[in-house]
């Protein structure tokens, strides 16, 4: 039995929620996945997982186990760090992360550029509008718009996103362009289901929140498709400043009740902290930062 390939297979089992999708993830057999956890149990002697049709669960037993597993294989891979030399020189894999859209109007170009400079570097990215973790899923970086949580995360501020009103000029000709927060309530709304709820909008009136109900006729989980609807239209669309600033440099879209926006949301660059940082995330992080920022101080203007 290969005992850190069964480690692996483990801790993967434990973070997909079962065999199959543990499976999927190391592209293994089923088969090989099961007998890998059934050699693990034989060695120790004891049961690690408690196996359902549907799902896995630890035993009392795996619980401190488990933790034994991601320290030593971490501890295995800061090793093969050190020795292929990724402290001495920026050079290997480099996983970053960060939403589709922001990956795509602003990530992408800057990354294409480190290529250049750090030809050493295989750079991978991982643009999803779902929040990635670092340590489970073996992540270098991410770009993180919001309030960070309190955790092991060491964060890199790059600059803020405003959440912006919008509507295309022949919506606007048709329906009236509101004045007030309030006369959105008129006003039929896309609604970008990925940060917003459906029944209102949050805005800022007086120096204070105040959340105003709106009328949502169309809702999609893909802000590229509400930029799509609100050229089209549709209605009056919230989303991220990123996602419509080229539309509203080219007229196609209208800001609206910027006056009343509510505070921007910080973005940041964001990494695991503890032990050397690897010249490869150093090197991102010195090159992307400020030219990062650059690009979203021109989509606040």
């Amino acid at each position: 039995m290969d005992r850190i390939e069964a480690m692996s297979t483990l801790l993967a089992v434990v973070e997909a929620g079962s065999l199959s999708a543990a499976s999927r993830k190391l592209r293994v057999p089923l088969t090989s996945v099961s007998r890998r956890i059934s050699d693990l149990e034989a060695h120790l002697k004891t049961q690690l997982l408690n196996r359902t049709s549907r799902r896995v669960t630890l035993t009392d037993a795996a619980q401190s186990y488990i933790q034994a597993c991601r320290r030593i294989l971490d501890e295995l891979d800061e090793a093969e760090r050190v020795a292929s030399g990724e402290y001495r020189a920026p050079q290997g894999e480099l996983t970053v992360t960060a939403s589709l859209v922001l990956g795509r109007v602003h990530v992408v170009p800057v990354a294409a550029a480190f290529l250049k400079a750090y030809p050493d570097i295989l750079l991978r990215l991982r643009l999803n509008d779902r929040v990635v973790s670092l340590q489970e899923e073996h992540v270098d970086l991410g770009i993180r718009i919001g309030p960070l949580p309190d955790s092991g995360i060491v964060a890199r501020r790059i600059g803020s996103i405003r959440r912006v009103v919008c509507a295309s000029p022949d919506y606007l000709l048709s329906r009236g362009r509101p004045e007030t927060p309030q006369d959105v309530v008129a006003h039929d709304c896309v609604i970008f289901t990925g940060f917003t709820h459906a029944e209102s909008w949050e805005f800022q009136i007086g120096g204070s929140p105040a959340s105003v109900p709106i009328r949502s006729r169309l809702q999609v989980d893909a802000a590229e498709a509400v930029v799509e609807a609100a050229l089209a239209g549709a209605g009056i669309a919230r989303l991220f400043s990123f996602h419509v600033a080229q539309a509203v440099k080219d007229g196609r879209l209208a800001l609206l009740l910027e006056e009343f926006e509510p505070p921007p949301l910080p973005a940041n660059i964001v990494y695991l902290g503890g032990g050397l940082l690897p010249l490869k995330v150093r090197a991102f992080l010195d090159f992307a930062a400020p030219r990062l920022k650059a690009r979203l101080e021109r989509d606040l203007a």
